[in-house]
């Protein structure tokens, strides 16, 4: 049966905190006192002011634990009880209003136990609201519940002083068994949790990220909730153990339950009808709206809930909107969407630039007996219609899947690849560098449209956007040896030439570098990308094999003309000076959206173990250096990559070439933009588009002109400016 306790009603808003965790010399008001910083100086109630309330229909327990502001009036508190210490800013005769919402200024038909509350607050029909800080002009109506426990600890990964440590919440990303779980906390950016759930067979780099975050916060109990100021809540059930910060607007909530919701003037983050969340964090600006449920999760700064989403032991990056779906075990890096009814996207590692279409349904199969598989997906990952992925399987940067079900695990390493399964053949097939081939406006569109949805206040850590960078490039890197060997080999078992298996990748550097007719004849099969005995086919390796080439060239010699633009460099010698003298290309790593060397995140790993990074904060500094430093490195980086894609040394890298890199870069760029041009013109030429309109005209009225095309037009006048540019150089290096 239930064990419901009986006290004297004198007890009602007093002991909050159990005597035993009150630190001694202190009472239970200790932490209240220190999150109160109103500046508000309060008083005791007049003989008067009792009076008024009392024929207000008012009850307090004891009137002298009833504390005032000087500003306050009596007449504006009418059918509420009091209980505990209460505390109360000034009341001044007005009204709010927000959205429509009007409020007279007072405390009406509300239970009140043991809360501070701001200046000129609207308080109307709280059932019951116990222990709680209200911020100056904070607006409540029809709640059920508002309250906070002793023990409370705002969604964070924390344990207080006499708890069991099986009461701390985890957030097992990335793979169901818990596995890579790690404690959340205010403020846990998305490489932190990548950090803490990717090193797991570092032991003592786990111990200090679980010192860090148990050090960010007070083991104490009697930590107060607090609503900050301007802050409206309506119509909303149980909010239990909440933090709330300014400016935020909660309306309609079923329930909220342990949770931290970061709210400011500049971004305001709004929380709507019928969501369900518990044991989270949220950042600032998120909206969460109709139905929403969310257990166990993260949800970073400017991203949304929508539309009966489901977010449970996750992580949703900054920037990112998920409705209509479910996210399970999830990790995902900034600039992810996903709506239309996913069945579910379960225990993976998505790197951002993320797409899920309708009917996906990532991880369909545990191919185990436990549940403990796994997929990662790299940047600009984009699963299409009812695909069906199984895991383990993992995907370079921009993987697009065509619609099927994959029956088996995949390991794709070529990014820019289109993946398709082809049934009737029981084969699955591998196109490399498609979007350049085929799509290049979707894939120009979308790194234009993740940058100006970069909402973010501070955007000192910076997140990579762009297709070409140090990431995507040593895949491309990666693909060209891949397609060597792979082509090499076709060409053996074609010919049944006796080319031993080292020299397969020679044979296919001669036939793809001379562009040999031979090429487009020959079936090429990968191996290692599927978890299966049928063939995998690459198709187009040959124009892959250019464009991959082109890419490298393009991304090397653009890097330098920002390298000369920014450092305001005039001539050739000064540009050989400035240049790299030691160009390498090293690894890479995807931090949570931000790009750093692997030369540079091993030495974080290094301080954090020896104690030199003592703090999360330490960590979080480390990603600002980063990201100041970021151009400098990705220079480096595209130079050490230009050089190499040319097979020459530093030395070689003449004035002459360099005037011809520019003369290709710009035929490049070209290329690219006639590329955007021609991927978006078939949708105005397709017959089976053009069947819906009876005419031209109601074509352009519904979808727009092409010549209209705001991205298209755009792409033009960069390339304009982008030759004008070069033109600049060549007369000046010349």
């Amino acid at each position: 049966m239930n064990n419901i306790g009986r006290k004297p009603i004198s007890e009602l808003g007093y002991n909050f905190i159990s005597k035993e965790f009150i630190p001694k010399g202190k009472d239970e008001y200790h932490l209240r006192d220190l999150q109160n910083r109103s500046g508000i100086r309060y008083r005791k109630l007049t003989a008067h002011e009792i009076e008024v309330l009392v024929k207000n229909d008012n009850s307090s327990d004891d009137w002298n634990k009833v504390l005032v502001s000087k500003e306050f009036n009596p007449q504006l508190v009418k059918d509420c009880k009091f209980f505990g210490l209460v505390r109360i800013g000034k009341l001044e005769p007005f009204y709010h209003e927000f959205n429509n919402l009007r409020m007279q200024v007072g405390l009406y038909n509300s239970t009140i136990i043991s809360c501070d509350l701001g200046d000129n607050v609207a308080i109307n029909n709280v059932n019951y609201m116990s222990h709680y800080i209200i911020g100056n002009e904070v607006m409540l109506a029809n709640i059920n519940e508002l309250c906070t426990t002793s023990h409370s600890k705002f969604g964070n990964g924390i344990i207080k002083d006499g708890e069991n440590e099986s009461v701390r919440i985890w957030l097992e990303l990335c793979n169901e068994n818990g596995g890579r779980s790690v404690m959340p906390f205010n403020g846990m950016q998305p490489g932190d949790a990548y950090l803490w759930a990717k090193y797991r067979g570092n032991d003592k780099l786990m111990q200090k990220f679980k010192e860090f975050t148990e050090k960010k916060f007070d083991r104490q109990r009697g930590y107060y909730g607090k609503i900050g100021d301007r802050t409206v809540i309506k119509n909303s059930g149980i909010i239990k153990d909440v933090w709330i910060g300014s400016d935020a607007y909660l309306k309609g909530a079923n329930k909220l339950k342990n949770l931290t919701i970061n709210s400011s003037p500049e971004e305001k983050t709004q929380i709507g009808e019928g969501s369900e969340l518990v044991n989270g964090i949220i950042g600032f600006g998120c909206r969460i709206f109709y139905g929403v449920k969310a257990v166990r999760f993260i949800l970073a700064s400017n991203s949304q809930l929508k539309y009966g989403a489901r977010l449970i032991n996750s992580y949703l990056g900054d920037n990112s909107t998920i409705s209509c779906c479910e996210v399970l075990n999830s990790l995902i890096f900034p600039a992810h969407e996903q709506h239309h009814n996913n069945s579910f996207l379960c225990a993976s590692l998505v790197m951002g630039q993320s797409n899920m279409a309708a009917g996906a349904t990532i991880g369909s199969n545990h191919n185990s007996r436990g549940a403990d598989g796994e997929l990662l997906a790299g940047r600009g990952f984009w699963p299409g219609l009812c695909v069906s992925l199984k895991h383990n399987s993992k995907f370079a940067t921009f993987t697009l899947i065509a619609k099927g079900d994959y029956p088996y695990e995949l390991n794709i390493p070529v990014p820019f690849s289109l993946i398709s399964n082809n049934e009737s053949k029981d084969q699955l097939i591998v196109m490399p560098a498609y979007w350049f081939m085929y799509n290049m406006y979707a894939l120009g569109r979308n790194e234009r449209k993740y940058s100006e949805r970069d909402k973010r206040s501070d955007k000192t850590q910076k997140l990579e956007y762009d297709f070409l960078a140090p990431d995507s490039v040593n895949e491309i890197f990666d693909a060209l040896e891949l397609l060597k060997k792979f082509t090499g080999k076709a060409y053996a078992l074609n010919t049944k030439k006796n080319i031993s298996e080292k020299d397969w990748a020679k044979t296919g550097t001669r036939l793809l570098e001379k562009q040999d007719t031979v090429v487009e004849k020959l079936e090429i099969l990968a191996e290692g990308f599927e978890h299966s005995d049928r063939k995998v086919q690459v198709v187009k390796a040959a124009l892959a094999y250019r464009i991959y080439k082109e890419l490298i060239v393009y991304y090397g010699v653009s890097q330098l003309i920002s390298f000369i633009s920014q450092n305001k460099i005039q001539g050739w010698q000064q540009l050989k000076q400035a240049l790299p003298m030691k160009a390498k290309r090293e690894s890479w790593a995807n931090i949570g959206g931000q790009l750093i060397p692997a030369s540079s995140l091993n030495s974080l790993i290094r301080n954090i173990e020896t104690g030199k990074a003592k703090n999360w904060d330490d960590i979080h500094r480390f990603y600002d250096k980063n990201s100041m430093l970021y151009e400098e490195q990705k220079f480096q980086h595209s130079f050490a990559s230009l050089i190499e894609i040319m097979n020459i040394k530093r030395s070689a890298f003449t004035k002459n070439l360099f005037i011809q890199l520019l003369t290709r870069a710009a035929d490049t760029k070209e290329w690219m933009v006639k590329e955007v041009y021609e991927s978006r013109s078939k949708d105005y030429f397709n017959e089976f588009r053009k069947m819906m309109y009876d005419n031209s005209k109601e074509m352009d009225k519904v979808i727009g002109k092409l010549s209209d095309n705001s991205f298209i037009k755009q792409q033009e006048e960069e390339l304009i400016q982008f030759k004008d540019q070069i033109r600049g150089l060549i007369r000046q290096f010349k």
